[in-house]
């Protein structure tokens, strides 16, 4: 995801409508609107079609955006979200677990921007909800965008599978029949 820094990319521009799901776990409210508003606009200026769907907690984040890329046809997910720390370890597992599995969905295909904030304390959070900077809501929603622009970019062409309509050659002798891709 985008950090702070001054060197930061230009949106991506689609020549083919680009369609976003953010995810996103409301448990803090105000923190969440903000997260939430933040994302939108980055997407709206690069005038992407977008839906939201809430989910009860940063854990059910991944499991969401893995049903919704096997049985959707987004071309991206935005991943948003606020973990403070507590006083178990409960907030490790929610860190750890929701960061590995976002990382394995994005590994097997699925563009997805980070924007889960994990924290010490509620000052920290406010301070990572805000618009202006780069590495909350709307820098995960930018990074989705630049990682279905990636994705787009290397698209491998379509050569089927089996076998093609026409005909094959064996033992230097021209049969009819199909043609083995």
């Amino acid at each position: 995801m985008a950090g702070h820094s001054d060197n930061v990319l230009t949106l991506p521009a689609f020549d083919k409508p680009a369609r976003v799901l953010i995810v996103i776990a409301p448990y803090y409210g105000a923190i969440s609107a903000a997260q939430l508003a933040s994302a939108r606009a980055v997407l709206d200026s690069a005038g992407v079609t977008h839906e939201t769907v809430e989910m009860p907690g940063s854990l059910e984040i991944p499991t969401a955006i893995g049903i919704a890329h096997r049985q959707s046809d987004f071309d991206g997910y935005v991943a948003l979200g606020c973990v403070i720390r507590g006083r178990t370890s409960h907030y490790d597992v929610v860190v750890n677990e929701s960061a590995r599995a976002i990382a394995t969905l994005g590994l097997a295909g699925a563009c997805i921007g980070n924007g889960i904030i994990t924290v010490e304390n509620m000052e920290q959070a406010e301070e990572r909800a805000d618009a202006d900077r780069l590495d909350t809501a709307g820098g995960a929603a930018a990074a989705a965008l630049h990682l279905i622009a990636l994705q787009r970019s290397m698209k491998k062409a379509d050569t089927g599978v089996g076998f093609k309509p026409g005909s094959f050659q064996h033992d230097g002798l021209r049969k009819s029949g199909p043609t083995v891709a």
